[in-house]
């Protein structure tokens, strides 16, 4: 397989809570007043990423993984997930707060969809005067059945919410409560799963006057209380990563690119992802150079070896397994 930074084109979702950040912002093609959702990278049924550049051009996610396995997603990935990639990664833009929702961790997702859970991370990229998120239950030990019992009038009772500024970042392990709350743009990392369990939805109607569905006794079975409200804290370093979070399902490194760097990957058995969270930095592999801005996202298959970044400011999400 051909190393090269490769782009993928973006999967626009239109959502009820979105607005226009992601074009005004990010610079994503679209006249839409809702945009909620850009899919960046994704292997889920009917949601298929393109190559949009280089050899591979007009080749399908798929495709790829078929033709080279290991080359692109690394041996122990494809021992691990087959020809199934792993990861669903996304720009989010909440003009709206989203539902309150919680998603289902392995064991439940095989158990009722035959589908892998869904652990997710969020990065603040951009966020409105004391915009807020929801972060799990105000008491660890509250009764999970309060949840098929929420309204306006005891909701701030029952929901932990954190403001939010740019460069913030949280880990949401399946099981946890969340939602992000008016006014955020963020990054989404995620397993390969478009399971949500919708909690609460803030008594919003469509346009026809109907409320969406809630899941309720789904949602209090996958409920789990943590101890921490899930923030990381970490110090950023001109030209080195730091660790935002390491689990069983992804690896997300700050990569602050501020000069010419090269980067050995060779003894990492994973393709790698990066997402630009700020500025623009020209990503080479060999003699394939591709130019990253803010809102961008490119792959490098688990074959390269390393990899030169040129910037003279910009931040990078760095995202493996």
């Amino acid at each position: 397989m051909q190393a090269y930074p490769i782009k993928f084109s973006p999967i626009l979702k239109e959502k009820i809570w979105g607005g226009e950040k992601l074009s005004n912002i990010l610079n994503k093609t679209s006249d839409s007043k809702n945009l909620g959702e850009s899919w960046e990278i994704s292997g889920v049924e009917d949601n298929i990423s393109m190559v949009s550049n280089g050899l591979y051009k007009g080749k399908s996610l798929n495709d790829l993984i078929k033709s080279y396995k290991c080359e692109f997603l690394g041996k122990d990935n494809i021992a691990a997930f087959g020809e199934n990639f792993p990861l669903l990664i996304k720009f989010l833009d909440a003009k709206t707060s989203l539902s309150v929702q919680v998603h289902p961790d392995d064991e439940m997702a095989k158990a009722n969809h035959n589908a892998f859970g869904k652990t997710e991370m969020w990065y603040i990229m951009d966020s409105d005067d004391n915009a807020e998120i929801v972060l799990g239950l105000k008491e660890n030990d509250l009764d999970k059945n309060v949840l098929g019992d929420i309204n306006a009038s005891n909701v701030n009772a029952i929901f932990n919410t954190e403001k939010v500024k740019q460069g913030d970042s949280y880990f949401i392990p399946a099981g946890k409560i969340h939602a992000i709350g008016a006014g955020v743009l963020a990054a989404e990392i995620q397993q390969t799963s478009d399971i949500t369990y919708r909690v609460y939805d803030w008594d919003r109607t469509d346009t026809n006057g109907r409320q969406r569905d809630l899941h309720t006794a789904a949602a209090i079975k996958a409920t789990k209380s943590f101890p921490s409200n899930g923030k990381r804290n970490y110090q950023l370093e001109a030209d080195k990563t730091s660790n935002l979070v390491d689990c069983d399902f992804f690896t997300t490194n700050i990569f602050e690119v501020k000069s010419n760097q090269k980067r050995d990957y060779r003894n990492l058995d994973s393709f790698v992802i990066f997402m630009c969270v700020e500025g623009t930095t020209e990503v080479t592999i060999g003699n394939k150079t591709e130019i990253v801005a803010m809102g961008e996202t490119i792959l490098i298959p688990a074959n390269t070896d390393a990899v030169t970044f040129n910037s003279e400011g910009s931040k990078l999400l760095e995202v493996f397994i």
